[in-house]
């Protein structure tokens, strides 16, 4: 029961009504063009329903709810893989929230697993941009402070910042993140030349 209200409070009662006509029996179309037309209307259908969840995730996250974010996310890689495929790069900015979010319930090994799914089709990607690798890293770079490994979170942070900074250039708000994550880390090492430096920067 708990479940299924979570489940509703984070996204069921947002979609509902997109749900029936993407789920329910598809009218059965005489002329090819009204064949064409369907399937365009289907797919608009199925791309209003990853956005409405997509940003519903996004906002539970924000807010400091992960437990309420993941079912909502799971909604957006569901139709996400059905309308873009398994291994399209569509997929990665879901991966990144749904690690992040189970990052902040606790279940490491389940971030761990998401954010090898999101790398996994980046390295699969020879043309994958620079701005998604920049989120990528991040994510690496957030999921490994939660761990503990601070270096490695430095490392993955570094390259946040350098691929974001290759995307929209030295001084794009993009770029700040990577900084901030940073600069926390080295404020926590007592680095506080290193750290105030980087919040100047931000």
């Amino acid at each position: 029961v708990s479940h299924q209200r979570t489940d509703w409070i984070s996204i069921h009662g947002r979609i509902c009504q997109l749900l029936l006509p993407v789920l329910g029996p598809q009218p059965c179309f005489h002329s090819e063009k009204d064949r064409k037309h369907g399937k365009e209307q289907l797919l608009r259908r199925q791309e209003s329903l990853i956005a409405v969840a997509l940003s519903t995730a996004q906002g539970f996250v924000w807010a400091g709810k992960p437990l309420e974010a993941i079912p909502a996310a799971l909604q957006a890689l569901r139709f996400s893989c059905r309308v873009f495929g398994s291994s399209s790069m569509q997929l990665v900015p879901i991966y990144l929230l749904l690690a992040e979010a189970s990052t902040g319930t606790g279940h490491l090994r389940r971030a761990a697993k998401y954010l090898s799914q999101a790398r996994w089709i980046v390295l699969q990607t020879p043309d994958c941009s620079a701005a998604l690798q920049s989120k990528l890293h991040r994510g690496l770079g957030l999921f490994s402070i939660a761990e503990g490994n601070l270096d490695q979170a430095l490392y993955h942070l570094a390259n946040d910042v350098y691929l974001a900074t290759a995307e929209f250039g030295l001084n794009s708000v993009e770029v700040s993140g990577g900084y901030f994550h940073m600069a926390n880390i080295f404020f926590r090492q007592n680095k506080m030349d290193a750290a105030n430096s980087l919040y100047t920067e931000v």
